[in-house]
């Protein structure tokens, strides 16, 4: 215990976020969702082939995250059953997709990694022509942890000069997935974003104090998300992730008739797009769809809606 502590303190300064248990207790806030909605879905679509660890992009590895194959990193070598398994995301799922949200109606973010965007101008165009929000993911898809803070502010840099370069408008969200606990703070000091992603701990958005500035934080979820289908370690069919979301749905629009909710589901088009498990999110769609009350949106439209209506407190507000 005393070295533990030891090790703690060592590690502790004055400017690192602290950590709130309590959130919005045993009463949250309503959210005032548009049409008095009970829950309000946020489908996520994350796009990153290209952005993934490769020699191609200055790595000394390769890939074995969310791979779906179970193929481990290599050093030193490119993997190229793991960089086909991410090619089949724009070559193949990401288009099945955009068909699948273009019948439903709905729009969605994508969380789009800026090296991937970069070499897939096609499927940035046919995510604005269908009015998709464009999230930046990164600029690169990787673990951001062990990664100097100056060359992560560099990136952050990079990622919003692009996308604005790509689509016109700089990102309005931000969503890391692995982030450094400097990534907040780098974001907010880079400016312009109205929201990040880069916590699974809450089912509402909520203000935090970033370098004396309010900044809010729209919870993401590596839950109800495909990402379970990898290796099958958590969904085996389509049938399971179907039953899972509509599980999810189920209770939380029962709960939003007092206490209105927001559901985030994370996507992969490597993986939700495959054909035996897109059938499973096509479920999941037309049950919420026989639903009132359901509010489908993207992340920046819920980043706007908690700004007009649930500003943050000034300190010395009850």
């Amino acid at each position: 215990m005393e070295l533990f502590m030891k090790q703690g303190s060592d590690r502790q300064t004055n400017d690192l976020p602290t950590r709130n248990f309590l959130g919005y207790g045993v009463k949250p806030l309503d959210p005032r969702w548009p049409e008095n909605a009970r829950i309000a879905i946020n489908i996520n679509l994350n796009f990153e082939a290209g952005g993934e660890r490769s020699l191609l992009e200055g790595d000394a590895q390769s890939e074995d995250a969310l791979n779906d194959i179970g193929f481990p990193s290599y050093q030193g070598l490119r993997s190229p059953m793991v960089e086909s398994v991410f090619e089949y995301g724009p070559r193949v799922g990401i288009w099945r997709l955009l068909r699948i949200f273009k019948q439903f109606g709905i729009r969605v973010s994508i969380l789009g990694v800026v090296r991937a965007l970069e070499q897939c101008p096609e499927a940035v165009a046919a995510f604005l022509a269908d009015g998709h929000e464009i999230v930046s993911h990164g600029y690169r898809w990787i673990d951001y942890h062990g990664i100097a803070e100056t060359v992560e502010r560099e990136h952050v840099r990079l990622a919003v000069e692009s996308i604005r370069r790509l689509t016109g408008i700089a990102p309005a969200g931000w969503f890391s997935g692995r982030p450094s606990i400097n990534t907040r703070r780098l974001i907010v000091e880079a400016g312009g974003f109205l929201y990040d992603r880069d916590a699974l701990n809450d089912e509402l958005p909520y203000w935090v104090n970033v370098s004396g500035m309010q900044h809010l934080v729209i919870p993401y979820s590596y839950e109800t998300n495909d990402n379970r289908f990898d290796r099958n370690t958590g969904f085996g069919s389509a049938e399971d992730f179907a039953r899972y979301m509509i599980d999810t749905f189920n209770l939380m629009y029962e709960e939003g008739a007092t206490q209105p909710k927001l559901m985030s589901i994370g996507l992969h088009d490597r993986l939700i797009g495959r054909p035996g498990k897109a059938v499973g999110l096509i479920r999941f769609l037309e049950h919420a769809c026989r639903h009132d009350g359901v509010w489908f949106c993207t992340g920046r439209e819920v980043a706007q809606h908690w700004h007009r209506h649930h500003k943050p407190k000034v300190s010395g507000e009850d």
